[in-house]
């Protein structure tokens, strides 16, 4: 094979790749990888420090095509191979310094080969899309004060078929589309679908980045998945990975031979954690591949939105590591300043192409302003997952009965914070792995008291300000701990208790989705107030919430005791009818029907320097949404972008 190749004449290649790049070019994905042609096929690769590069493949049977080094001083080679067409195998072969061999995936490959096989594809991702309607209100749907529920999915083992068989994109869409329309979700959610080749990862330990897994199907499948979904007035984020890769021989893992994506020195290129490499952020041709994706994925796919996975990993040089194991910044603290340069550009960068979509901070410390612009000294991203609230809420409920009387401030708490991010509450995939047991079994008592207390869960969640996120099988009640090998048990809907569950999700989600209240602050303090009782309860929650100047107001509360609180005079913000929306101990869900005959009376007797109060009954483990208007849940509200047509 021929070294490196200076000074080939600029003829004898495509402009587009002789000329030099700005240093924070963030389409790669038009240039590097393979392009392919009615002759061939472009191919692109960066190798700075490799001795020689050449392509191998089915169209060459497997024998090496030397590329030539471009004299641009990109380390990038390049070169075009006759007759490679779309749908053909294909690896870089690159000799390093050493004069050692490796054959390599295409960082860039827009399709891989269906695991175990490691070889990318030539692929062309032409598809005539048919929701234009959808982006073109995206804007619109997606704003701050719009209702956005999520239903979190693995595609792998949300259905398949019945040999045991994954469902392709197509069958899956059609599927969640009808599934997400019942249960009223306005979003879903997807784990990591960039090709992995241990799919026990869950998707989050990506060799292909630019490639969507071929377990489900072609790159078209998955833009018809998206496509699909957008007809029917449901959005898709996407679960991506910028944290960490893994170390597979044939993928990034020192691709010419040096540590090129990563770090070399393992105190800041190896995460122990998840045993695998972490991204040379400070490099800015390793920001543009990972800037590049993320805009690649929101163009080309037409996903609304990126859930950035494990951002506290990527901020801190210290994650999960001990004394010794990391290397402080210039300024000796564990900041990693480049990681944050990383992200703020990406932010940047995404919202200025699309402005209309959704960055999404997994964000497990109190890092500061995350979802903040940067102009304002933020990270940029405009949501963040609420950790916090997460794991002091499922404390509490998975909490004895008799005890909680002494755990309160574990459900108050995170109105200390609430507005200080824009927050999505999250019961995700995390919550119900590794013993950690489903929802449902995470419940206290008897039977009934853990459908109730699950009911009782959404119910304060669902009430509580910030957007909702809740994975797949928690709307009916899964009964147990999720695994990626098997599919959710759906023969449950035919038990009553998780028939009545999934209807009071069903419900919730409309509630939220119509009444104003609910979700037009769910971001700022101005749309939420607690309410006192008369008499102090510790296992009692209420709560007002406030849409614009007009709108109804809605009052939730939330018994979280078995036993039923009777006359409970609750705080109102005014005296009349208060109509009872809904009641997560009706019959209807599965309770026992303790409840107030579908209205309360508040006078102008005054609690707690609120103007009037009402009796009120709660049933146990219970939660009552009230409003001083009436208002169905089964119907759309006039101009709402995300009702059912």
């Amino acid at each position: 094979m021929p070294q490196e190749e200076k000074g080939t004449p600029a003829a004898a290649r495509p402009e587009v790749r002789t000329e030099r790049r700005p240093s924070h070019h963030h389409r790669q994905f038009e240039v590097m990888g393979a392009h392919p042609t009615e002759r061939g096929t472009w191919f692109t690769v960066w190798a700075p420090n490799a001795r020689a590069v050449g392509v191998i493949g089915s169209f060459n049977q497997w024998h090496c095509e030397p590329l030539y080094r471009l004299d641009d001083g990109s380390g990038r080679w390049a070169g075009f191979v006759e007759g490679a067409r779309a749908g053909q195998c294909y690896k870089y072969r690159i000799q390093d310094v050493a004069g050692h061999w490796m054959d390599k995936a295409d960082p860039y490959a827009f399709r891989m080969e269906h695991p175990p096989g490691t070889a990318s594809q030539i692929w062309d991702l032409s598809h005539e899309w048919g929701d234009a309607d959808w982006m073109r209100t995206r804007w619109q749907r997606q704003a701050h004060k719009q209702p956005i529920s999520i239903y979190e999915v693995h595609l792998g083992s949300w259905q398949r078929e019945e040999d045991g068989r994954f469902l392709n994109y197509r069958d899956l869409a059609l599927r969640l589309a009808t599934h997400c329309h019942n249960m009223g979700f306005t979003h879903v959610e997807l784990m990591p679908i960039a090709e992995h080749p241990f799919y026990g990862s869950w998707g989050y330990q990506i060799t292909g980045y630019y490639a969507p897994t071929s377990r489900y199907g072609t790159p078209q499948d998955l833009m018809v998945f998206v496509d699909t979904l957008h007809q029917q007035g449901i959005g898709v984020f996407l679960d991506w990975v910028p944290s960490h890769f893994p170390a597979d021989p044939h993928a990034l893992a020192r691709f010419d031979g040096t540590a090129l994506y990563e770090h070399d020195d393992p105190r800041r290129g190896f995460h122990p954690e998840w045993n695998s490499l972490i991204f040379n952020y400070g490099r800015y041709e390793v920001r543009d591949f990972l800037i590049s994706n993320a805009i690649f994925w929101l163009e080309k796919y037409h996903f609304d939105g990126l859930r950035v996975d494990a951002v506290a990993s990527l901020l801190y040089l210290d994650y999960a590591r001990r004394h010794g194991e990391w290397i402080p910044n210039a300024h000796g603290g564990n900041e990693n300043h480049e990681a944050v340069g990383f992200l703020r550009d990406l932010n940047t960068s995404v919202y200025a192409a699309f402005p209309d979509v959704h960055m999404i901070a997994e964000e497990s410390t109190a890092w500061p302003a995350v979802s903040r612009p940067v102009e304002w000294g933020g990270l940029g991203f405009g949501m963040k997952w609420n950790m916090g609230w997460m794991n002091d809420t499922l404390r509490y409920f998975s909490r004895p009965h008799f005890f909680r009387h002494w755990h309160g401030d574990d459900v108050r708490f995170s109105m200390v914070y609430a507005f200080d991010e824009n927050f999505i509450l999250p019961l995700s995939h995390d919550e119900v792995v590794y013993g950690k047991g489903s929802l449902l079994a995470r419940q206290p008592g008897d039977d009934w008291q853990r459908f109730a207390g699950l009911r009782n869960l959404y119910g304060y969640m669902w009430t509580h300000p910030g957007k909702k996120l809740l994975f797949m099988g928690g709307e009916f009640g899964q009964a147990e701990e999720w695994h990626h090998e098997r599919t959710l048990d759906w023969h449950l809907w035919a038990r009553p208790y998780h028939a009545g569950l999934a209807r009071w999700v069903a419900d919730l989600n409309a509630l939220y989705r119509r009444v104003p209240a609910l979700h037009v602050h769910d971001f700022d303090s101005e749309g939420y107030a607690a309410l006192p009782c008369e008499r102090h309860e510790a296992t009692i929650l209420a709560s007002l919430r406030r849409g614009a100047p007009g709108d109804a107001y809605v009052v939730a509360i939330v018994n979280l005791t078995p036993e039923p609180r009777k006359a409970l005079r609750v705080a109102l913000p005014e005296a009349g009818t208060w109509h009872e929306l809904l009641n997560s101990d009706a019959a209807y869900y599965g309770g026992s029907g303790v409840g107030n005959l579908g209205a309360v009376e508040a006078s102008t007797h005054g609690v707690g320097g609120w103007p009037a109060s009402a009796l009120v009954t709660v049933p146990p483990l219970g939660t009552v949404i009230l409003s001083n208007r009436p208002i169905p849940t089964n119907a759309p509200t006039q101009g709402d972008p995300h009702a059912r047509q």
